[in-house]
């Protein structure tokens, strides 16, 4: 049985690409969508083109890896590519989350990294040759990030482990994309706080270009996916500036 494992499915870009994965991969029996939301992951079967199971649970708790450990050990799928979409942030000052919520720190660290490292841990040994992973990491990744501090090194930890991963696997043929893109139109921005900054707001993109983009880059085998041309820029200059410059600019 050849499967897609989706992490993040009920909104978002996790959402999307359970979405487009379909006419991107026509041979997958399945998608396996895992999220906390089960009433968000059941509409997902009016709009997938693939057969969708659910597994509900939150990447932050044991239980969750529990089932699909026991899944995966009795079905022996053929696991073709695994999203890890899971993921939240923050903005504010670190001091003011902490004040706000003392755990929120923490536990965006548990998800964004942990649970993403942990779901790859479990899925690589069904990985086989032609198989991807896509692991959402952001922008934010490119260069530190005052008042947005946490999140932005989450995503610096997945943009390395997945470059470092990809190499390791490359002999297998197996292709791991880091997925960087900046502002998107969803959900997240409930959670993280609303865009303040005019330059956010201006270069906010849509889910469906991000997703597409992603999928294209990783069936090209690419080690990064970055949409849209103002984040290429912003790619580009993490390179070529200190990045204390670049922390210094944000910070105005």
């Amino acid at each position: 049985m050849k499967i897609a494992i989706v992490t993040g499915a009920s909104s978002g870009i996790g959402r999307e690409f359970v979405k487009q994965m379909g006419h991107f991969y026509q041979n997958l029996d399945e998608i396996w969508v895992i999220a906390r939301r089960e009433h968000r992951l059941q509409e997902l079967n009016q709009l997938s083109s693939v057969p969708v199971r659910i597994l509900e649970g939150d990447l932050l708790h044991e239980a969750i890896y529990e089932i699909l450990e026991k899944l995966l050990q009795e079905e022996r799928p053929d696991l073709r590519m695994l999203v890890n979409g899971a993921g939240f942030g923050k903005s504010g000052t670190v001091e003011e989350i902490l004040h706000e919520n003392k755990n929120a720190q923490t536990e965006m660290i548990g998800l964004n990294c942990t649970a993403l490292s942990r779901m790859t841990f479990c899925c690589l040994p069904y990985l086989s040759k032609g198989s991807r992973i896509i692991q959402m990491a952001s922008a934010a990744a490119f260069s530190p990030q005052p008042s947005f501090a946490v999140y932005a090194a989450t995503k610096a930890y997945v943009l390395s482990f997945s470059r470092s991963l990809g190499a390791e696997l490359k002999s297998r043929g197996i292709y791991v994309t880091a997925v960087c893109p900046g502002p998107v139109d969803t959900e997240f921005f409930q959670v993280s706080g609303e865009l303040e900054n005019p330059l956010k707001k201006l270069v906010k993109v849509k889910a469906p270009g991000v997703v597409r983009k992603a999928l294209l880059d990783s069936r090209a085998g690419k080690d990064l996916s970055v949409y849209g041309l103002p984040m290429k820029c912003a790619h580009i200059a993490s390179k070529l500036l200190p990045h204390h410059l670049i922390v210094n600019f944000m910070k105005r």
